[in-house]
């Protein structure tokens, strides 16, 4: 492809997520669900060639580590370990509610059982890409329930550091040695990786905090993405690797390094959010759109129910209880690397978790731009009947 046909196409891309991103500041919500709706409308009416469309799957996933990144520079290693600690039992409702009905779905449709398990993957997990994104675009970073939503998603992330490695040997017939490996080498990295934020992050935040801003820019890029691939290569999120470093990363580097990465952030990000609708063969919706939206509406009620037990556990009121529901709905990348995984399996899988993803990925984010209409209506609390006047003596 010629440079400046390339150069086209990305443009008229970026443009049009531009358009979409002041409407979506018009209408008050965030952008994400435009985003995805402007990625299906690329796909179905645009055909970008082979560079475009490499570009933007590369930028898709810088895109997811820059906002697990950024998400980690707003909180400290000792709030990230209390967090984890108290919700616990949370993280087990978690597996147990959203994991089970990917599960029978899958036996229900027929798939074998290995694939029944990919889409039990598939339904757990949330995409803590887009729950970062809805906490920014609404400002809720500082929320009491905030802290509840990352626990749910390191803990899911730390699930998946067991579940991926085993699977992955599973499907090429690893013996029960190299699932056993598989599986250790994932826990020490992910168990390195946390130790060495939690007690050596002052020191990693002094060697880091250079006085020019272009070599902290790319110091802080550079080391993202280098323990993000690290990550990746050891069968552990490449987004919880970079969240790990943002968690690292305190006090004055920690507020420039986020000033200088959050432009970066947000084209990438909303590159990644097109990146799924681009994803979608809308030729192959139809045979597995009713299963999809059963899926949607059965995992969206789990995984609110998640967020609303863990943040009514940590004293938060209804609204920020429903709040904390509805941004745990969205599922998202990694929900699409589990499906991939089983497609030889299943070739339904594929097409039902992007279309799964996708309807998961604008229910979240629109029910939770609009908690102050729809919270009240989950209120128990019944008014107090007024006393009736005194009657004349």
């Amino acid at each position: 492809m010629e440079l400046g046909q390339l150069f086209l196409e990305l443009g008229g891309v970026i443009f049009l997520l531009a358009l979409v991103g002041r409407a979506a500041g018009r209408l008050g919500i965030t952008p994400i669900p435009l985003y995805l709706l402007a990625g299906i409308g690329l796909g179905a009416f645009m055909s970008l060639g082979n560079a475009p469309e490499e570009f933007i799957h590369t930028g898709a996933e810088i895109g997811a580590v820059l906002l697990l990144f950024t998400l980690g520079l707003e909180y400290t290693s000792e709030e990230l370990s209390n967090n984890m600690k108290a919700n616990r039992q949370i993280g087990i409702i978690d597996l147990a509610l959203n994991f089970t009905p990917g599960l029978i779905a899958g036996f229900l449709l027929g798939f074998t059982p290995m694939a029944a398990v990919l889409l039990g993957g598939v339904t757990y997990l949330t995409s803590s890409g887009i729950a970062s994104k809805i906490l920014r675009d609404l400002g809720r970073l500082g929320n009491r329930e905030t802290p509840v939503i990352l626990a749910v998603c390191v803990i899911e992330d730390v699930v998946m550091a067991a579940y991926l490695p085993v699977v992955a040997a599973l499907l090429i017939g690893g013996t029960l040695v190299a699932v056993g490996v598989n599986l250790l080498v994932a826990l020490a990295a992910f168990g390195l990786a946390f130790f060495l934020a939690l007690r050596y992050g002052h020191v990693l935040s002094r060697v880091m905090n250079v006085p020019s801003d272009e070599a902290l820019l790319l110091g802080v890029l550079g080391l993202v993405l280098v323990v993000a691939g690290a990550a990746d290569l050891l069968k552990v999120s490449a987004a919880i690797g970079a969240f790990l470093v943002g968690i690292a990363l305190s006090g004055e580097v920690a507020d420039r390094a986020r000033r200088q990465i959050e432009p970066l952030r947000d084209l990438f990000a909303a590159v990644f959010f097109v990146f799924f609708g681009l994803q979608l063969n809308l030729a192959e919706v139809p045979p597995v759109l009713l299963p999809a939206v059963l899926l949607t509406l059965i995992t969206g009620a789990t995984k609110f129910a998640v967020g609303w037990i863990g943040a009514g556990r940590a004293g938060v009121q209804i609204r920020g209880r429903f709040r904390a529901g509805t941004t745990l709905i969205p599922r998202g990348e990694f929900s699409i690397l589990i499906a991939g995984l089983g497609l030889g399996l299943a070739p339904s899988l594929g097409p039902l978790a992007a279309v799964y993803v996708l309807l998961t990925a604008i229910l979240g984010p629109v029910l939770s731009r609009f908690d102050a209409q729809l919270a009240p209506l989950l209120d128990r609390k019944k008014p107090e009947k007024q006393a009736p006047a005194p009657g004349p003596t």
